[in-house]
């Protein structure tokens, strides 16, 4: 005889199990489809497993074998979100995967890649008007939430980045055309890593921010070097200069403003110094309109063609 207890449980069980099969299901399926050589490994004479072997997406991710075999084995085990970000990463999910493989997890993806409630259609809209000035909405974690367009062609094409990589810190090191954009790069970084420290004092238990330090110090030598001064500076107006590929020099006022009483969300504008600069921001503007005309343009037989592949 079942008590009215075991009856209310015994669903939430098998509903955390059906999903425990199905992320083991399709940690699998992502895994078999990825050749060794596209993620920098050999393929060697005696390879018969199609795609990846459980070790070697463990090692990528840098968590243990046996702890990743369990995961494909459906085992009931803990999973962090600083794994799956890791998972996603080795597996190259792409942004509908890599919401997938959370949801399957039962876990919030903690990166700007995940909707974010701060940026509604009215601050949309707001991005946009401010044209051609370059303008973003940025977290205090240096995400990437949302821009105009003559942002997104200022340092990058920041279209062509994966949403959970739009995050200024990491471009700043680790993307060579962001780098190469900013003309006082290395001042640039260390005053960054001090204001991320700062911020990041209201943040110590989060593991987003967990995340992107981890990442940082792993991918970065500048990074790390400058973390460990533990500086600690606060945001302020600066005059910054970027070296645009499409237009030249750019002398700019960076201007935060602060969308709610604590320091989080903010917009963030770069308002041109001088008359030259603001003609050429007008210029990268217009760039900026004719690739979204052009992009427009190519979507309906773009439709058509994967339309026909599907079939």
């Amino acid at each position: 005889m079942t008590t009215m207890a075991q009856e209310t449980v015994a669903p939430a069980v098998r509903g955390a199990e059906i999903r425990r099969h199905e992320l083991a299901a399709f940690l699998r399926s992502r895994r078999e489809r990825i050749p060794p050589e596209q993620v920098g490994l050999p393929r060697g004479s005696r390879r018969r497993t199609p795609g990846l072997r459980r070790e070697e997406v463990a090692h990528l991710s840098a968590v243990g074998v046996t702890w990743y075999t369990w995961l494909e084995q459906a085992r009931d085990i803990q999973v962090s979100v600083q794994v799956l970000d890791a998972l996603a990463r080795t597996l190259l999910l792409d942004a509908s995967e890599r919401a997938h493989l959370f949801q399957l997890a039962g876990s919030a993806d903690p990166t700007p890649a995940a909707s974010c409630s701060t940026v509604t259609p009215a601050l949309r809209e707001l991005l946009r008007g401010l044209e051609p000035v370059p303008a973003c909405i940025q977290n205090s974690r240096y995400d990437i939430l949302a821009y105009n367009r003559t942002y997104g062609r200022l340092l990058s094409d920041l279209d062509d980045v994966p949403p959970e990589d739009r995050n200024c810190m990491l471009l700043v090191h680790t993307n060579a055309e962001w780098q190469s954009a900013i003309v006082h790069l290395e001042e640039t970084r260390r005053l960054m890593a001090a204001r991320l420290r700062a911020s990041m004092a209201g943040h110590l238990g989060e593991p987003a921010w967990k995340m992107l330090v981890k990442r940082l110090k792993a991918e970065s030598a500048e990074f790390r070097a400058n973390w460990e001064r533990y500086e600690v500076v606060n945001p302020r107006t600066k005059t910054k200069q970027f070296r645009n590929r499409d237009v030249g020099l750019l002398t700019v006022d960076h201007t935060d403003l602060w969308l709610n009483p604590e320091a989080g969300a903010r917009m963030v504008t770069y308002v041109p110094v001088d008359e030259e600069s603001r003609r050429r921001l007008e210029r990268l503007h217009a760039l900026a309109l004719a690739a979204e005309e052009q992009d427009q343009a190519l979507m309906p037989a773009a439709s058509l063609t994967s339309g026909d592949s599907s079939r």
